[in-house]
């Protein structure tokens, strides 16, 4: 495997963005609260991470727990905020009551990036219909991953969805890569790997004490020499 896969590891502070990047991380996703998911972080998190490691940072858009877009003024104040802050990367995804993609939020949020890459999160995984969203979503500029376990369960139920819309890549909807997470464990990756998907996600399996303990390191490398093929 010549080419290097993507590590993502989830990043509360700077501890946790420290010890991912000594870990072999390739880039951080920012969040807080991880007990509504992941919100949004405060500017004055991304601005002290940002200070401390030389990884890409993805900063989630998420005001409140699910996966509605709430306020989209607040939104867009907020994203300023980041942008002014120096954030170029960003995580979101917004459905509507029926659970399609909430298009009219998603463009208004995109809008504001000014072409900044973003991933599209776990919001694909509740979806009624993936392949319905992935085509209203192809022709937003800066929109590259989708942050996906395949299935609103976890990975174990959704590896045959991943496998499947590995083999569609390049196809219209499924140009962006796919970035593996959410109950994914070290033996899901040589069969993605093997499929062609090189992006990996982990939150809780960064951290041996949990949530309420920090990233480590060595939980870290052991996922950069698995993702490695090492």
């Amino acid at each position: 495997m010549s080419k290097r896969a993507v590590l993502e590891v989830i990043a509360l502070d700077v501890e946790d963005a420290v010890a991912a990047q000594a870990g072999g991380a390739d880039r951080l996703e920012l969040v807080t609260d991880m007990a509504a998911d992941g919100l949004t972080p405060p500017v004055t998190t991304f601005a002290g991470i940002r200070a401390a490691v030389d990884l890409d940072l993805r900063v989630m858009l998420r005001l409140a727990d699910g996966f509605a877009a709430g306020d989209p003024e607040r939104l867009v104040r907020v994203t300023r905020e980041l942008r002014e802050a120096g954030a170029e990367e960003f995580v979101l995804g917004f459905l509507d009551a029926e659970g399609g993609v909430d298009l009219t939020a998603v463009e208004h949020v995109v809008g504001e990036l000014d072409g900044c890459r973003w991933t599209f999160h776990r919001a694909i995984d509740h979806t009624a219909d993936r392949d319905a969203l992935r085509k209203q979503l192809a022709d937003l500029p800066g929109l590259d991953t989708y942050l996906t376990a395949g299935s609103a369960a976890g990975v174990d139920d959704g590896l045959p969805t991943l496998l499947a819309e590995a083999g569609r890549g390049g196809e219209p909807g499924y140009e962006p890569r796919i970035l593996v997470g959410g109950g994914l464990r070290l033996d899901h990756v040589p069969p993605l790997r093997a499929a062609g998907i090189d992006a990996f996600h982990i939150g809780g399996a960064a951290r041996p004490e949990g949530w309420a303990g920090p990233v480590s390191a060595q939980a870290v490398g052991e996922w950069r020499r698995v993702v490695d093929g090492d």
